[in-house]
């Protein structure tokens, strides 16, 4: 079914491309977009950068092809049992009843290929990486059946590579919504060219890629049964879309865990329902309480209104003109902006990405309208000049969250945080031997940062705190392994609030660990590695204790 849908779809929908005009630059540019995003992700990830969500999605991917679906003790962490109760994470605790993402298990082939041959955090950046750059390919297509000019799609399609909503998701960790871009625009090229049955099966797994993507395609619904394309397809499409949103969030993951409601829940849309509420209550508070719901989408207006022009941006602000964009991006939009959280604003992070795709649909279609907008030259020059300025941002802060450009671009200037290429990995190359010694079938707690590469196996934590998990005998156990990266906590401490929280937590936990039956076993370049039940290393140990004093020093320092 998986190789069917792949060969069917892209290929009766995407066509042949030529490799002649137009069509070789864009296999120029996808190319291009595609190389940039793995070549300096690949060096994050190489360079212990990538962090936690990227391990959570590696050892969901890594349990479910040995038949442990969706189960993550990393994901277990997060819970609610977790966080709020105190309970040890459990290694059969199931992600689902965080977030429904079962069309992930359309690529879990693909990952035990691959993995076989890379490790599989690198087998998610390439996996995410050319499911973005496809999702361009199939927005050229899309793009060339509605427009009559040879060059248009090829700028529109450009403007896809340079956004900021694009690079950003590109360069973070592993997430879910890299399947949206592609999904939605060969659901577009489905409904133009009536292939209904291929439609639907799309609509399906665009369902499953989250259990909000509902939201997105309800805007799609709308648009066609607006619009009157397909009023019984859009009809539908909207009510399966609200449906499944309720359903799922409301039934089938509290299912699996009750974090939905007593975590997820309130951590977005708190300020709408007390404790508990599901996303049924969240839905009557909108219709009940108008009034902060208006408050909630206008505020705060300055943040408001730079996300929307930064999303406009790549496309020279048409998608503001387009009364379709609005129309189709508007049920994303209005999920953001109700919502509370420092990310929901944020161009940079995954949840950007949802609004991509109706937005430059419709773009498409104001191109369609307007097409001699496009033979004048002073505002092709403009267009250029957003494109590029679009990807001079994006590339810049992408480097904010997701620590991509580390080597080029100082993380703080005051206090100087930087880092260069080759102390970089000369740190990693003296912390490999470290987790060379942790054997794959060994239980471990490891930093955020060391997360990815020890993801790989049945039991995992994150320190500070977390030495302790439920087994699949549901007893609790302490891991075998701790392996903690104090150099990066070191260096960000003086900026950053997280790591510098962290410096005396894991100096603490460090010393507790050692007086309860653990011992440091390797040493190196601030990178320690502590084994339960056997002595500490003397050597070891003696290059330890000095370095601990200077970080409680530093720390010191900091807080004074």
């Amino acid at each position: 079914m998986v190789g069917t849908v792949q060969t069917q779809v892209l290929g009766e929908m995407l066509g042949r491309f030529k490799l002649d005009g137009p069509q070789r630059w864009l296999w120029g540019i996808s190319a291009a977009f595609c190389i940039y995003i793995l070549l300096f992700e690949l060096n994050r990830h190489f360079t212990f950068y990538t962090s936690f969500d990227q391990g959570i999605f590696n050892q969901v991917f890594w349990n479910s092809l040995h038949g442990r679906w969706f189960q993550s003790s990393l994901s277990s962490t997060e819970s609610a049992l977790v966080e709020q109760l105190g309970q040890a994470p459990d290694v059969a605790y199931r992600r689902l009843g965080q977030h429904f993402t079962p069309t992930l298990l359309l690529w879990l082939p693909v990952y035990g290929l691959f993995s076989s041959l890379l490790s599989g955090p690198v087998v998610l950046i390439f996996l995410q990486t050319l499911l973005i750059t496809a999702g361009g390919l199939a927005l050229y297509r899309l793009a060339q059946h509605y427009l009559t000019q040879p060059w248009l799609p090829l700028w529109i399609t450009a403007s896809y590579f340079a956004a900021i909503a694009v690079i950003g998701p590109a360069f973070s960790n592993f997430h879910d919504i890299s399947q949206t871009p592609l999904c939605f625009f060969l659901l577009v090229l489905c409904a133009e060219h009536r292939k209904w049955r291929w439609f639907w099966l799309l609509f399906a797994l665009g369902l499953g890629i989250r259990e909000d993507a509902g939201v997105g395609l309800f805007g799609l619904g709308l648009y066609l049964l607006v619009s009157r394309k397909a009023p019984s397809v859009g009809l539908t499409a909207c009510g399966l879309s609200v449906a499944y949103v309720l359903g799922v969030s409301s039934v089938i993951m509290p299912l699996f865990s009750p974090d939905i409601s007593d975590r997820f829940m309130q951590e977005r849309f708190g300020q709408y329902v007390g404790k508990g509420g599901s996303s049924l209550d969240v839905l009557l508070a909108f219709v009940t309480r108008p009034w902060l719901v208006l408050q909630e989408l206008v505020t705060p207006v300055d943040k408001t209104l730079t996300y929307l022009l930064g999303q406009w941006l790549p496309l020279a602000f048409v998608p503001s003109l387009s009364g379709a964009a609005w129309l189709m991006a508007g049920p994303p939009l209005f999920k953001l902006f109700v919502a509370k959280g420092q990310t929901v604003l944020s161009l940079n992070v995954r949840y950007a990405m949802s609004v991509v795709p109706p937005l430059f649909y419709g773009a498409i279609l104001w191109w369609q309208q307007h097409p001699e907008r496009f033979t004048q030259r002073r505002f092709r020059r403009f267009w250029a000049f957003c494109i590029g300025f679009s990807f001079l941002l994006g590339s810049i802060f992408a480097s904010v969250p997701h620590r991509v450009f580390y080597f080029l671009l100082p993380d703080s200037f005051s206090p100087w945080v930087y880092v260069s290429l080759p102390r970089q990995w000369s740190h990693v190359v003296q912390m490999r031997p470290l987790l060379a010694q942790i054997p794959p079938d060994a239980s471990v707690s490891s930093t955020t940062y060391l997360v990815p590469q020890v993801s790989s196996r049945r039991a995992v934590v994150r320190l500070p705190g977390g030495i302790q998990y439920k087994d699949d005998a549901g007893q609790t156990q302490l891991v075998d392994y701790a392996v903690l990266d104090m150099f990066q906590i070191e260096r960000y401490a003086p900026a950053f609030s997280y790591e510098r929280g962290c410096l005396p937590l894991f100096l603490d936990q460090i010393d507790q660990m050692l007086g309860s039956g653990y011992g440091l076993v390797s040493f190196a370049d601030g990178g320690v590695l502590l084994q339960r039940g056997v002595p500490s290393n003397p050597e070891a140990l003696a290059q330890w204790r000095p370095e601990a004093q200077r970080l409680r020093q530093l720390h010191q320092r900091l807080e004074a």
